[in-house]
């Protein structure tokens, strides 16, 4: 008996599956028609954001990278930041960092077979053109041993060395150089307990 129950419930239940997914795919298709038909509402403009405006987050914004333009719109692109050509070195941030490229390198081929970078830093030609040899340091391989020519590991400059632009910057930064840190006067001492 329980038999010809289970027989008789499966094509009752494959049978309302079907009617309930035809009567989904016609209410969609009636919905999607009349979407089509409304004219969408009227999105509420704001001021185009200044594309090169310091942007800090707030009011619920958590990406400041977006400068202040919503989530769900889409904003303007900033121009294309140009990169400074000025040839003047510029001072570091903090100690050990690698210096910033202060000249534009679009078009240096840089890749296994070749590395126009040491074409004017190489130590042999940097006298010739003016421009800094390349630190001792990247002629030594990762055991301190000096080698004849750049470390493999010390190849590819622009992963530390970069160019500088006239971008503004996105984010507001409190970073202070050790150097204005150490010029502060001293606070005074809290006077000591007996």
């Amino acid at each position: 008996m329980d038999k010809r129950k289970l027989l008789l419930a499966i094509p009752l239940a494959l049978l309302l599956g079907a009617l309930l997914f035809f009567l989904g795919w016609l209410l969609g298709r009636g919905l999607a028609a009349a979407d089509k038909d409304r004219v969408p509402a009227p999105q509420a403009s704001s001021a185009p954001v200044d594309a090169r405006a310091v942007f800090i987050p707030g009011n619920g914004q958590i990406d400041a990278i977006r400068r202040g333009v919503p989530v769900d719109q889409e904003g303007h692109p900033p121009p294309m930041a140009r990169v400074e050509n000025t040839d003047i070195k510029r001072v570091r941030a903090y100690p050990m960092q690698p210096p910033t490229i202060p000249h534009a390198v679009d078009g240096y081929q840089v890749d296994r077979n070749s590395n126009r970078c040491m074409l004017c830093h190489a130590r042999a030609n940097a006298a010739t053109f003016q421009a800094p040899p390349v630190s001792v340091t990247h002629y030594m391989d990762r055991d301190d041993q000096f080698l004849a020519a750049i470390s493999p590991r010390r190849y590819f400059c622009m992963q530390c060395h970069v160019v500088q632009t006239d971008a503004p910057t996105l984010v507001a930064s409190g970073f202070r150089d050790i150097d204005s840190l150490l010029a502060e006067p001293a606070e005074a001492a809290p006077a000591e307990v007996h």
